[in-house]
């Protein structure tokens, strides 16, 4: 009877929280170069049982994955504890939109774990887990949107660390109250690049932050790292009730201030907005997140993680460029996307309503106000006209204008390189220059000349 009231419970939870309904199940991955784990019928080899939850269109076991794609955390368990202790993280993450894989290996007291295969596990699923979506025949066949996390709990979350040494395919790693390990998480930080969180309590002795979260914190070598030290917080808060860590706590931890909902609704204000940004690739998420970090309470909170800055268009005649750097570009003509137009600059063919779409190394997008541009081919503006012929030319044309001074004169390639020609009594050649097509500009008004 029991069983059946929690069930109908985690029912009503997800019914009342969840923006999905959550489907289970039980895949037994294999690593072929080691032995052990936990588990059967992944076949020979390291078996790595892993409890995956997800959203579905109805819950149950073995249910379809709900159309659409969606990003994966991989979460590692803390020491002689077990998935079920984080009933918390994937209600509420999976209910939310994403993929939640729980390795159940190395869970045992004696022997005792070990950390490099518990670490190694975490890296393997979250690689086994990402190749479903290629895979005909799995039920996660093109559900997976290509980013990943991999998150963990105590000893979970130094083999968290451990597993992102120098791991590039993964968007960002979690920790939750890390610990030391063996071998040392604290060392392999400096070899984790991708943006990193850590939570810690304040009032955690199991593994007390200045022995463990902090300098796997201070270690880490990306660019963008947050932590956060929750007030009066405990170690074994960030999970449900579970016998081994309270107990272990009851015996360690001493100043605990705040209950274990109040810790968790903390983590989640700010887990939130740090899985929207990176798994999720939403920068306004970031935005968010760095401003609850400055400006919350029951915590105190550090980063180097910096808000990415909103693009906006510059333009010399139909040269545009993007006012902000990032990893990519993509510019739109009147909504639609200009092919081959992926650069920091583009010189526009044409008059219209352009945009730009900057892409930040973290994978998130932020676009441009639009920006109106005259046509290129002929710009009339305040009754100035420019006229240019022959066009197309061989080499040599006339500038002719009913009220521009063209003794101003400006001629950039496609690319938006200036081209030094010869010009006189109203007139360029550009014999010289390749052929292509070139603009021509008198005071802003530019036209479009195509050399050949």
């Amino acid at each position: 009877m029991k069983l059946i009231l929690t069930n109908s419970f985690c029912l009503l939870f997800l019914l009342c929280h969840g923006q999905y309904s959550i489907g289970h199940t039980t895949i037994t991955f294999n690593d072929p170069a080691r032995t052990g784990g936990y588990g059967s019928g992944g076949g020979s080899g390291r078996q790595i049982q892993t409890e995956i939850y997800y959203p579905a269109a109805t819950a149950g076991e073995n249910v379809p994955v709900l159309t659409g794609e969606y990003p994966i955390i991989v979460f590692g368990h803390g020491f002689a504890m077990t998935w079920d202790a984080y009933s918390n993280i994937w209600q509420r993450y999976a209910a939310k939109g994403y993929i939640l894989a729980f390795p159940r290996t190395e869970g045992s007291l004696i022997p005792a774990p070990s950390h490099n295969d518990f670490g190694l596990d975490l890296r393997q699923v979250e690689q086994k887990l990402t190749a479903l979506n290629t895979n005909a025949s799995s039920p996660f066949y093109q559900r997976i949107n290509g980013n990943s996390a991999i998150m963990g709990h105590s000893m979970g979350g130094g083999a968290a660390i451990l597993a992102s040494n120098g791991n590039t395919s993964i968007k960002t790693v979690i920790g939750l109250a890390p610990a030391e390990t063996n071998p040392s998480a604290i060392n392999a930080a400096p070899g984790v690049t991708v943006p990193t969180l850590v939570f810690s309590g304040s009032s955690d002795g199991v593994t007390p932050p200045q022995d463990h979260h902090i300098p796997i914190y201070d270690g880490i070598g990306s660019a963008c790292k947050s932590f956060v030290s929750i007030t009066g917080g405990a170690h074994c808060y960030f999970a449900n009730t579970n016998f081994n860590c309270d107990f272990g706590e009851s015996t360690s931890s001493f100043g605990i201030s705040i209950s274990r909902s109040q810790q968790q609704t903390i983590t989640y204000s700010l887990l939130d907005h740090w899985l929207e940004y990176t798994l999720k690739d939403d920068c306004a998420a970031l935005t968010l997140f760095l401003d609850q970090l400055s400006g919350g309470s029951g915590f105190t909170g550090s980063t180097t993680c910096t808000q990415n800055p909103t693009p906006s268009i510059n333009a010399s005649g139909t040269l545009l460029t993007s006012s902000v750097n990032g990893s990519g570009y993509q510019w739109y003509l009147n909504g639609n996307p200009v092919s081959g137009a992926n650069a920091i600059q583009y010189n526009a063919l044409q008059g219209g309503t352009y945009t730009v779409v900057v892409s930040f190394p973290q994978g998130c997008s932020l676009e441009s106000a639009p920006y109106e541009l005259q046509s290129a081919g002929l710009s009339v503006g305040q009754g100035n006209v420019l006229i240019i012929s022959p066009n197309p030319t061989s080499g040599k044309v006339k500038l002719e204008s009913s009220n521009l001074d063209i003794h101003t004169v400006t001629v950039t390639s496609i690319s938006g390189e200036a081209v030094f020609c010869s010009i006189s009594d109203n007139e360029i050649d550009l014999s010289a220059q390749p052929r292509g097509i070139y603009f021509i500009g008198v005071n802003g008004h530019f036209v479009r000349v195509i050399k050949y």
